[in-house]
């Protein structure tokens, strides 16, 4: 009989393939499992698949008697109770590779919308019959010659600053300490504040912990120049969202591009107001491709932990 691995969500069953060759895998009928039905089910399980938009708390592991690791669908990990977790020993991994392509690729779509007036044209033109037209009008901003600052120069960070350095943009960035890679000597390394005053688009890519819960709000929109962006495919409560639709109202700051938002799936309703805010609903990693990709990453996690004793992408 095959041991026993839990799934919490409908994710592509082909990104699963090798999973189900070793384990016996409970999957949802469904969308997805409650958490009445997560409760009830684990006990007999050593692993699960849990995903970034489903919580994981101390309950529902608090229930996993046998359960040895949790692999999160998702490079987040911040809908699992860590503490819990650590506390009845188990592992908690996620999948930080399959998700930095696409991820970093919405980032440049935002970023080259809000500054090309993309989205607002493509609006304008369906919506206002009197839209218009002209050399003078519409104009936006190109992307060469201007800095991008990056907070958090992870690997979905450097992505995004090898796509802008193909744009002819320069590179700034913060981090926990910088970089020591010869290939980002280039790559100038700022405190918070001074990235925030140079740079004319700021791209958020760091984790969402206790240090970088509302890391930008109304003070550090005021450092930033009035004809910045703001980009975040991160965590939604990185930002302070309440400050940054009062920012965008009073023009502090030029627009924004959001793929996360602080109580998703709500959304600031003075946000949702603001013309120069471009929003899309956390599709960061949504291709399809992707969702299998994550599946495999995710397997693979639990497939060498549970199998040969090797953790991969640890994040507890």
């Amino acid at each position: 009989m095959k041991n026993k691995i839990l799934i919490t969500y409908s994710v592509p069953k082909e990104g699963l393939t090798q999973l189900s060759s070793h384990f016996e895998l409970i999957y949802p009928e469904k969308e997805f499992f409650t958490k009445e039905e997560l409760i009830e089910r684990i006990p007999d399980c050593l692993g699960l698949l849990s995903i970034f938009n489903r919580e994981v708390d101390a309950s529902i592991i608090k229930a996993g008697k046998n359960l040895k690791i949790i692999s999160n669908y998702g490079v987040g990990f911040n809908n699992i109770d860590i503490n819990a977790a650590n506390n009845q020993g188990i592992v908690v991994c996620n999948t930080p590779d399959a998700v930095c392509e696409p991820t970093a690729e919405l980032c440049m779509g935002l970023l080259l919308s809000l500054s090309r007036q993309i989205a607002s044209c493509n609006n304008g033109l369906k919506t206002n019959s009197e839209f218009e037209w002209g050399v003078m009008k519409n104009l936006g901003s190109t992307l060469r010659g201007k800095t991008l600052g990056i907070i958090g120069m992870g690997k979905i960070g450097k992505s995004v600053a090898e796509k802008a350095l193909v744009f002819g943009m320069n590179i700034a960035y913060h981090n926990r300490k910088p970089i020591s890679e010869i290939r980002w000597k280039d790559a100038v390394y700022m405190n918070l504040s001074d990235l925030l005053e140079k740079s004319d688009a700021i791209s958020l890519h760091c984790p969402l912990t206790p240090k970088t819960h509302h890391l930008l709000s109304e003070k550090e929109f005021l450092k930033m120049k009035k004809n910045s962006f703001l980009i975040n495919t991160s965590r939604g409560a990185v930002v302070h969202e309440a400050d940054l639709a009062n920012a965008l109202e009073e023009g502090t700051i030029a627009g924004a591009g959001l793929d996360v938002f602080e109580n998703e799936p709500l959304i600031h309703p003075k946000l949702l107001q603001q013309k120069t805010a471009l929003l899309v609903p956390h599709i960061g990693t949504a291709t399809i491709e992707t969702r299998i990709e994550m599946g495999r990453e995710a397997s693979e996690n639990l497939i060498l932990y549970l199998n040969n004793g090797i953790i991969k992408n640890r994040v507890n």
